[in-house]
């Protein structure tokens, strides 16, 4: 995995011929995976202190982990996530808020029996939706994530 170096923001008309633009201080996280390249986003962006984790499949080397079994789904889907937040330093420690979707309401105690394995002595803000599906049918669960730290910078 690499992280994209610094981001030249635009400048204001105005200000265009009298001042350097300020290097951003956004560094985003970009990997191999396809959907990255094809939808055009990045794993993980950093702004100051602040980390946006992407949703995040429970994919391991790019197949499905815990087909049909909605806990180790979870699992890999937070481990996925939490290992972009390791590229800026971060851990589970400085999750602030955690989103989880599901697919069915039946699975809302496993899936918040993997949460609660993972946060529960550091208690993001969470919030966890039902939908109407992913984009592989097999998937149960997608996650994302929100970090702050000073290490993010």
């Amino acid at each position: 995995m690499t992280a994209s170096g610094p981001v030249q923001p635009s400048a204001p008309a105005s200000a265009a011929s009298t001042a350097p633009a300020a290097p951003s201080k956004v560094r985003r996280l970009c990997t191999d995976s396809p959907w990255e390249e094809t939808i055009g986003f990045a794993r993980a962006v950093a702004v100051g202190d602040r980390v946006l984790v992407s949703g995040t499949m429970p994919l391991v080397g790019g197949v499905l982990h815990g087909e049909g079994d909605p806990f180790e789904q979870a699992k890999a889907a937070f481990r996925n996530a939490l290992a972009a937040l390791e590229e800026f330093g971060l851990g589970p420690a400085d999750v602030i808020r955690t989103r989880m979707y599901l697919t069915h309401a039946r699975d809302v105690d496993a899936v918040g029996r993997a949460h609660k394995e993972l946060f529960d002595s550091v208690r993001p803000a969470a919030t966890l939706v039902v939908v109407s599906g992913f984009v592989d049918s097999r998937v149960l669960v997608e996650v994302e994530l929100e970090a702050y730290g000073g290490a993010a910078q």
